[in-house]
């Protein structure tokens, strides 16, 4: 089970951004254009904002708090958002608009790497969720704005 924990928790993440790629590289020039616009809007103010919030609301890593040996090497700093999953459910996010479906299993491989990492001892909870509602927020802000200019 630590094996699959370990898995989820460092490469996973990488799993989830190869679909991604698969499903961008396989859409027409005109859909690749736009997701483009909509990614070169949506992720850095999402990376941002997390950084933001990151300044705002600390949660020691729960080996730093629990005082155990986490299943992963992982500094002791500041444990929220968790930034693997805040990569991948941006990415998500960014998906949605043009595929429900893709983004669906994005979705699933994000919960699966962050709780992978709760489990692993390096994130709590929060600061999975965290991490998501920050994406998925970002991006339907993103989405009502580039939306009104028909880029979306």
């Amino acid at each position: 089970m630590n094996t699959l924990i370990i898995f989820g928790a460092k490469y996973l993440y990488l799993a989830a951004i190869a679909v991604a790629l698969v499903y961008f590289l396989k859409q027409p020039r005109e859909i690749k254009k736009r997701i483009i616009i909509f990614g070169l809007a949506s992720l850095p103010i999402t990376y941002l904002v997390a950084k933001l919030a990151g300044h705002f609301y600390y949660d020691p890593r729960p080996f730093a708090a629990g005082n155990f040996t986490p299943l992963i090497p992982h500094a002791d700093d500041n444990g929220f958002p968790s930034d693997h999953t805040l990569i991948l459910a941006a990415i998500a996010s960014v998906i949605y608009p043009f595929s429900k479906k893709a983004s669906a299993v994005l979705w699933m491989l994000a919960f699966a790497v962050g709780f992978s990492r709760v489990f692993a001892g390096v994130h709590h909870s929060i600061d999975i969720f965290g991490s998501m509602i920050i994406a998925a927020v970002v991006s339907v802000l993103t989405v009502r704005l580039l939306g009104k200019r028909g880029m979306v």
